[in-house]
């Protein structure tokens, strides 16, 4: 049995050979190929090596309270300023800028995606081959717009040179001065998304005004503007004190001469009274003249007079000078009596 087996195999061949055309012997060939054939495993070699050579960057956004920001929008440049990829933030805050090449590149966020948030400067970002690059960014709040006047309290005119400190709690965020038109603007910072509580304090007042001591408080919202308004009230002037001369005693003596009338001595300003018509032809005072001139007033105001009182000393002269003149007068009545006597 074998041996037939045996001899009938190059008949075998040889049908074969017939119905084909041709024949290969496969072992003898691939012992006599000079190259091997590459397999399938070997041709996908160089693409995954393409693969582990790409990078990307791995974005992850936020606000200050914690929550996530969807809609922002990031555009990432080369080093030769080309975009490389652009994209934005999902609902979860998230966005994936792959299959980039390693290298430095320059991130820049376009749009916050809320009206609420403000979008954050360029930033550098390394790409490493094989890996996604994490990134968390934090946009914050808007600031507020902040717009200062100092008024007049009465006239409402507007004032220059008014200082006031803008802050929250026990910390001062914004200091403003007004210029030449009455008014100053600033952007006080926010870290809320709802309403905060500041107060505003004047810390100098306007050339010419009482500072305006209270502070007032007052809210804002991320991007809204405020107008703070102060008053002033004008600092109260004293008139300096009118230096005319009045009836009132001084307090203190002085060593000027004062220039009223005393007893005496009579001011200058006062006429001494003439003589009458009658005193003229007879040469002594009447009564009342003399009575007049020995008991002058003492005007109001004047010092209290020092030295020897010569009131007696003028009572008496008085008394003399009337007596002389009764006596005068009664001569000049007997000698007419007697020269009308002789007459007759």
């Amino acid at each position: 049995m074998r041996i037939r087996s045996v001899r009938t195999l190059p008949a075998a061949v040889a049908v074969a050979a017939t119905m084909t055309g041709s024949l290969s012997w496969a072992p003898t060939a691939s012992a006599q190929s000079p190259e091997p054939t590459p397999s399938a495993s070997a041709s996908s070699t160089p693409k995954s090596a393409a693969e582990t050579e790409s990078g990307g960057v791995a974005i992850l956004k936020k606000d200050p309270g914690g929550d996530v920001l969807a809609g922002a929008a990031f555009t990432l440049f080369d080093s030769a300023g080309k975009e490389a990829a652009s994209g934005k933030t999902n609902a979860q805050g998230q966005l994936a800028l792959q299959d980039l090449a390693p290298g430095v590149y320059r991130l820049k966020e376009t749009s916050s995606g809320s009206p609420l948030h403000d979008t954050v400067d360029d930033q550098d970002v390394i790409v490493t081959p094989g890996a996604d690059t994490p990134l968390t960014i934090v946009d914050p709040f808007k600031d507020a717009s902040v717009l200062l006047k100092a008024k007049d309290d009465k006239t409402g005119k507007l004032l220059a040179g008014s200082t006031v400190n803008i802050g929250s709690g026990d910390k001062t965020l914004l200091t403003l001065t007004t210029g030449s038109d009455g008014t100053a603007s600033g952007k006080l910072p926010l870290n809320s998304r709802t309403s905060g509580d500041f107060w505003v304090k004047q810390v100098k007042a306007p050339d010419g005004y009482e500072i305006y001591k209270p502070s007032q408080a007052f809210k804002a919202k991320p991007g809204d503007p405020v107008t703070v308004t102060v008053t002033n009230a004008k600092t109260a002037t004293t008139p300096p004190p009118e230096e005319k001369p009045t009836d009132k005693p001084s307090d203190k003596p002085t060593d000027k001469p004062s220039d009223r009338p005393t007893p005496d001595k009579p001011g200058k300003d006062e006429d001494t009274p003439a003589p009458s018509a009658s005193a003229s032809a007879t040469d002594t005072p009447t009564t009342d003249e003399t009575a007049s001139s020995t008991a002058a007033p003492t005007p109001a105001g004047s010092l209290a007079h020092t030295g020897a009182d010569a009131t007696p000393w003028m009572i008496g002269g008085a008394g003399v000078l009337i007596a002389a003149g009764g006596g005068a007068l009664y001569a000049a009545r007997r000698r007419r009596t007697d020269d009308s006597t002789d007459e007759n």
